[in-house]
């Protein structure tokens, strides 16, 4: 749809695009418009709606109508934007990694509890965008993180956002579960493994399951094969160090039934926003 033969101003496209998005089967929010025009024209909502009176050129008309037509066809607004917010910091987002959730911030909170060393050597296995490893370089700077993925594209990502800490604060690496990596030389592994089990798919909202990676995604296992593979190279951890990965809904007690046989003990079920288990936290004995 052109809307270049239509009226201009600012309020009058707004108010289209808000029409539009209230009828979208995936029921966006119609103030996602305001979200939309204001990254497009780099100014905060109060600025678009100081604008609502004043024409709306070719170029950035153009631009806005783009990213709404994504919208309309379900695509996450982190990646119209390119950017989402992760425990206080701005992270480049895109559709070659999972776009970063408010529950992964207790992950970073369990890690920062720990009683970890002045220089912590710290493991991030299944970097995606990096968020985990950078935040706890960031909250840590004394650490030396290293953040390893299976995805070359996952990892593309990771290094570009891991420039806002300078040059050599985070080594990235591709491996596979750190394959190629002495988990000995840690002091604590933080992971976010995919953890939905592929019989859940078609329960996923189309914004998850139609535009995200499924790689980063999806576990066979009922969702606990990558968990089962951690918790089998815990044995390589030296002894005091931990750690620390996300769960889904449900999962707690099958995690700990596969921790059982391992030479670990739990040290917190962290519990999310809902007062769901999130977060595990083991340390090696």
């Amino acid at each position: 749809m052109s809307w270049s033969t239509e009226p201009a101003e600012v309020g009058q496209l707004l108010d289209r695009a808000r029409a539009r998005l209230r009828e979208a089967p995936h029921q966006p929010s119609p103030r996602e418009a305001l979200l939309l025009l204001g990254h497009v024209l780099g100014c905060s909502e109060a600025q678009v709606l100081a604008r609502s009176r004043e024409p709306l050129e070719c170029e950035p008309r153009e631009r806005f109508e783009s990213l709404l037509e994504r919208r309309l066809a379900g695509e996450p607004m982190a990646y119209l934007k390119g950017r989402r917010e992760f425990y206080g910091r701005e992270f480049g987002v895109d559709s070659r990694t999972l776009i970063p959730r408010p529950e992964t911030e207790h992950l970073v909170e369990a890690a920062l509890a720990l009683p970890l060393p002045a220089a912590p050597r710290i493991l991030d296995l299944g970097t995606g965008s990096g968020i985990l490893a950078i935040t706890l370089a960031a909250e840590l700077p004394q650490a030396r993180v290293v953040a390893v993925d299976l995805s070359l594209d996952a990892l593309a990502v990771a290094r570009a956002n891991a420039r806002m800490l300078g040059p050599g604060r985070v080594a990235l690496a591709a491996t596979d579960l750190a394959s190629a990596l002495e988990l000995g030389a840690f002091d604590l592994v933080v992971s976010n493994p995919p953890y939905v089990a592929l019989e859940e798919a078609v329960g996923l909202s189309p914004e998850v399951r139609d535009y995200e990676p499924g790689l980063a995604l999806f576990a066979t296992e009922g969702g606990l094969a990558i968990h089962r593979r951690l918790l089998e190279r815990a044995a390589g951890l030296r002894p005091g160090a931990f750690l620390a990965f996300e769960i889904g809904d449900g999962q707690l007690e099958g995690v700990l039934a596969l921790a059982e046989p391992q030479p670990v003990e739990l040290v917190e079920a962290r519990k999310d926003y809902a007062s769901k288990p999130r977060v595990v936290v083991l340390k090696r004995t």
